[in-house]
């Protein structure tokens, strides 16, 4: 069952803004984890293929906007600015494997609003953590893969996409910050097939085309690397003949985008992904 956790944050110190990147949000991850089973921590730290899970960005309160998210505020992937003590930051952890989250039971029962983790030399507190949808928070949700099939839709052809941090697939050698519906539903049926009991086969990805997108280029950079991909909305529709149970494998898939992400650097906080 894929969970997506949003945690709310305190920083006690400020948090430089070098420490504010997607590698370290991921050293951060595997602190939590290790807090409370070592051997899993480990694994994660070495797994360098498959990923089950994915980070978001560290999200602040907008300088204009301060209030709460609301599902058409834009996410933060770049920080300029250090943040300051005090601010209060959420942070999304999506688990796409049960028996991950069921290992790290122990850390969401036992959260000490108190307790100190670091982020390079800042402290921070988890103050809480949601774990079902919100009015101000669309991206905290969980549903077992069974109910996902079942609640997707049979007759709808229509897929419209926020691509809300930089995206990007690689194609051969390269990075593409061009999300092709081929790409994107290649990448959602990768890890749908590896992560539930019931996979997805002989999809007629061939037959999906876009209609409509908004998209630009965005580059993410930190004291080691440069990636670029895409943000923005892109509506893709399916032509052609598909059976009812194909529409449907697609719908689900659309479904799971929330969890999954599509495409590189998900546990460094890109491709954060979710149907609108």
């Amino acid at each position: 069952m894929p969970h997506s956790l949003v945690l709310n944050l305190t920083p006690q110190t400020p948090i430089p803004v070098g420490y504010l990147t997607g590698r370290h949000l991921h050293a951060l991850f595997l602190t939590l984890v290790s807090a409370v089973d070592q051997e899993l921590g480990d694994r994660l730290h070495q797994n360098h293929s498959y990923k089950s899970f994915n980070l978001s960005p560290l999200q602040t309160p907008h300088l204009r906007h301060p209030k709460p998210l609301t599902p058409k505020r834009k996410l933060q992937w770049q920080h300029k600015h250090q943040v300051h003590a005090g601010t209060p930051c959420w942070w999304r952890i999506s688990l796409l494997d049960e028996s991950l989250f069921s290992r790290l039971t122990a850390l969401w029962l036992q959260i000490n609003p108190q307790k100190p983790w670091h982020l390079g030399p800042a402290n921070l507190h988890i103050t809480s953590i949601l774990g079902t949808p919100q009015a101000t928070q669309p991206w905290a949700n969980t549903c077992p893969y069974g109910q996902l099939y079942e609640q997707a839709s049979d007759s709808d052809r229509n897929f419209n996409f926020e691509f809300a941090t930089p995206t990007a697939f690689r194609q051969s050698r390269r990075d593409t910050a061009l999300p092709t519906p081929q790409l994107v539903f290649q990448s959602l049926q990768r890890r749908w097939n590896q992560y539930s009991s019931v996979t997805f086969t002989d999809l007629p990805l061939e037959n999906i085309f876009p209609s409509h997108f908004e998209l630009k280029t965005r580059c993410v950079e930190d004291s080691r690397s440069k990636f670029i991909g895409c943000v923005g909305t892109a509506r893709y529709q399916l032509f052609e003949t598909a059976t009812p149970t194909q529409i449907k494998q697609l719908n689900a898939l659309a479904n799971f985008a929330l969890y999954c992400g599509v495409g590189r650097k998900t546990p460094m906080g890109m491709g954060m992904v979710r149907r609108v």
